[in-house]
């Protein structure tokens, strides 16, 4: 049963704490807003998410996701550490580590995990336009 670590990391030319408070603090509000098509259409009926750390300081968010119809056969959980960080010229780099714990003698497919990571990357985009423009917004 091994947990298979992925790492991704993405810029932005928006402040980190303004990333933060759309994405991490607001996401309820804003994504149905952003996004209502893809709200609707998501395949998945329900998940259930355990906060386990979260620092508005230090713009850090750790979470674990312990319930979900559509993807716990495979897995006992996935859990979550996020890290947003200002870099020159105002922008901000974010660190997403995400570690996937298969049930025992599941393998986890990483092509499946891939695609998911790609609809989320396709979330951060939007909120990331939406910032940029309107930028009074989260300010």
């Amino acid at each position: 049963m091994a947990v298979l670590t992925l790492t991704d990391e993405f810029t932005s030319p928006v402040a980190p704490k303004r990333v933060f408070k759309a994405l991490i603090l607001d996401a309820d509000n804003l994504m149905p807003k952003l996004m209502p098509q893809a709200v609707k259409s998501s395949h998945i009926k329900y998940v259930k998410h355990r906060t386990d750390a979260l620092d508005e300081e230090k713009l850090t968010y750790s979470y674990t996701l312990i319930e979900g119809d559509d993807l716990l056969d495979k897995i006992e959980s996935i859990s979550y550490e996020m890290k947003f960080e200002p870099t020159p010229g105002g922008g901000c780099k974010g660190t997403n580590v995400s570690k996937y714990h298969p049930k025992p003698g599941v393998q986890i497919n990483e092509e499946e995990v891939k695609a998911g990571k790609e609809k989320a990357m396709a979330i951060y985009k939007g909120v990331e336009a939406y910032l940029i423009a309107n930028p009074n917004v989260y300010a």
